[in-house]
């Protein structure tokens, strides 16, 4: 784990330490009060210079996720995000829990995350995307079918998504997960694989 890691854990951390001993003392008793503690802990962080020189763009991303959505910034699970992210626990979860956690983080960024059932997939009722919005889609039949009883991924997991590659592609990466583009004439279709996943 490089230092960069080691230094996003520990805001993400301290904010979430902060954000219990807020709820615990009755200061943080709703979802729009977390929001707000954590927008002004923060902005404090950021104003007094508590965390290295190298956090100060992700501290000023956050302060801005909180300030310009509210409560939809889930300022909360980005700090848990990038918490398992960084202390090395995310590894040590099953197929299934990492790709939870990397859609969850996609989500967070403000991409569309959807499970479509086989009528939105493909036919007459597919589902038309737009290249102009970021999203990743997923087959529920083959999500189903996907993982073993143990979470440990089974068959090759496709996904229509649009949006830029790169930055899916750090998101999955974080979490032990990678995107192959499929051999397919639907440009938008890929194939998402657990690290050490070997299609037989």
């Amino acid at each position: 784990m490089d230092n960069d890691n080691l230094n996003v854990s520990h805001l993400a951390w301290c904010g979430l330490i902060a954000l219990h001993t807020a709820r615990r003392d009755g200061v943080a008793t709703s979802p729009a009060q977390d929001n707000l503690f954590l927008t002004r802990w923060l902005a404090t962080a950021e104003k007094q210079r508590r965390f290295p020189r190298e956090l100060a763009s992700d501290i000023s991303w956050l302060l801005k996720e909180g300030r310009v959505k509210g409560l939809r910034a889930d300022l909360p699970g980005k700090l848990d995000y990038l918490w398992r992210a960084g202390n090395g626990n995310l590894q040590g979860q099953n197929d299934l829990f990492r790709l939870q956690h990397a859609l969850h983080a996609v989500k967070l960024t403000g991409w569309i995350y959807m499970v479509l059932a086989e009528s939105e997939w493909r036919g007459r009722r597919q589902l038309r995307l737009s290249p102009s919005v970021s999203g990743i889609y997923l087959n529920r039949h083959a999500l189903d079918a996907g993982f073993d009883e143990h979470g440990r991924q089974r068959i090759p997991l496709p996904a229509r998504i649009t949006g830029e590659l790169y930055a899916l592609d750090k998101l999955l990466q974080r979490s032990g997960w990678r995107r192959e583009a499929a051999r397919s004439a639907d440009e938008h279709l890929h194939l998402l694989l657990a690290d050490g996943f070997r299609a037989a």
